[in-house]
């Protein structure tokens, strides 16, 4: 029952810190068959309660060790069934507790229960894959070479973060195709080096299919401009569009990339440079990449504006109440996460989410207790289900504004100065073709 409650109450904060978040690839997860994940980790504990909340069977992760000494987080992750992790990083662990984690794992897929594991080891802000651990592939040739988990599979689950530090942002969990696992004969009660190290090769290649990954961050981020331009190039991002074929845009962009910046370094540098030009023209002038569309009709737009407004004057009550109670809450939690946390991004998210889940309900009883002040009891039983409704309303409201403002900051400019846009637009389209020039030689390296 406690796990049932965590699990639906992580789901939950998923669903409203991030605006959207997907899931694909379940068809690779086997229904019965013990399984372990294998997760990439770039965003803290962020990452494994993805997948304790979203996989379709129920998963115990191992966790590190230290985590289990802390007084809430300890009393979660037992809940959960998770498993102690051991490594020589945390001061004052013993790595040989290790080899009872393995037997517990062993026995747990013994018996059709899968697990998950972050093979980097450590949570981290790089662009990339880590190189992975070893203790994935050697609970799982441990386990096969028993005999104790028959038909053993590790499936590799990538997590892809639009923003991963940013509020209502978009995630997506994507479970990649499963690794059959050989058995090995044991070799002094341990499987065999040579295997152990073959079978993590294949876990990181597998992971590697997954994820984003480049080698810095601003080859990311020229390969998200360029992919904007490309996916906005004649018509509007497509609201129906997946945040996995998003994901296999820009992992066809990154293959690209590295094989122009071998192949034609000169040129690719050219196309940088043209592109953050673009994007810096744009942003000077306050318009979003996004919103540089011309509009279809006057008839559609003025539908548009009037069911907004609409939809605003409905919401503004209980928005403006939302603001106002929610607000020190808010800035409170940013506060706390940037200026602790600032260097160290992957645990921004988390910070954020445990300061959200403590400030806020803080928020709720401080103002019911005023209300039980002044009113009595039945000003606290209106009070403590309506402000976390009205805090909702503040949020959807406050996205619905920074839409308009940007699409009416776009169309403003677009009939002050059209001449300027028009020659955005065919900028883009330039661009564009280059792209899909290069793409072309890229593909012919690439085989």
């Amino acid at each position: 029952m406690t796990r049932r409650i965590i699990i639906a109450l992580l789901r939950f904060t998923l669903r409203i810190y991030f605006r959207r978040v997907e899931v694909a690839g379940l068809e690779h997860v086997p229904a019965t068959d013990p399984v372990i994940f294998v997760l990439n980790h770039p965003n803290a504990l962020v990452d494994p309660s993805f997948l304790l909340c979203l996989a379709p069977r129920k998963v115990s992760f191992l966790a590190k060790a230290p985590l289990f000494g802390y007084p809430v987080i300890g009393a979660f992750v037992r809940a959960l069934d998770s498993l102690p992790a051991y490594r020589q990083q945390d001061q004052g662990q013993d790595v040989n507790k290790n080899q009872e984690t393995f037997a517990a794992a062993a026995k747990w897929l013994s018996e059709g229960g899968t697990i998950g594991i972050c093979p980097e080891g450590i949570s981290h802000d790089r662009p990339g894959l880590q190189p992975i651990k070893t203790g994935a592939a050697r609970i799982a040739l441990g386990a096969v070479a028993s005999g104790q988990a028959k038909n053993l599979k590790i499936v590799p689950a990538g997590l892809y973060y639009t923003a991963k530090t940013s509020f209502r942002s978009e995630a997506l969990l994507y479970f990649g195709r499963p690794i059959s696992v050989t058995p090995h004969p044991l070799e002094n009660g341990a499987p065999p080096r040579a295997a152990v190290k073959e079978l993590s090769k294949q876990i990181e290649q597998a992971l590697r299919e997954v994820i984003l990954e480049a080698h810095n961050e601003g080859a990311l981020q020229t390969i998200k401009r360029a992919e904007d331009i490309f996916s906005l190039e004649g018509e509007a991002r497509e609201s129906t569009s997946t945040l996995e074929n998003e994901l296999k845009l820009r992992q066809q962009f990154i293959k690209g990339y590295t094989a122009l910046a071998e192949k034609v370094p000169a040129r690719l540098e050219k196309l940088e440079t043209r592109i953050k030009r673009f994007d810096q023209q744009l942003r000077q002038a306050g318009v979003d990449p996004v919103n540089l569309t011309p509009p279809k009709s006057v008839s559609s737009l003025l539908s548009q504006v009037v069911k907004r407004s609409l939809i605003f004057l409905l919401m503004l009550g209980p928005a403006a109440l939302g603001i106002v109670v929610h607000y020190p809450a808010y800035r409170l939690g940013g506060l706390f996460s940037s200026s602790l946390f600032r260097n160290t991004e992957d645990v921004v998210t988390t910070i954020k989410i445990i300061s959200a889940m403590l400030f806020f309900p803080i928020t709720w009883l401080i103002v019911a207790g005023v209300g039980f002040y002044f009113a009595g009891w039945w000003a606290v039983f209106v009070i403590l289900p309506v402000l976390p409704i009205a805090g909702y309303i503040a949020m959807r409201f406050l996205e619905e504004w920074d839409a308009s403002i940007a699409g009416l900051r776009a169309l403003t400019f677009f009939l002050m100065r059209r001449r300027f846009f028009v020659r955005m637009l065919a900028e883009r389209r330039a661009i564009k073709a280059e792209i899909l020039a290069l793409g072309d030689e890229a593909a012919l390296t690439v085989r």
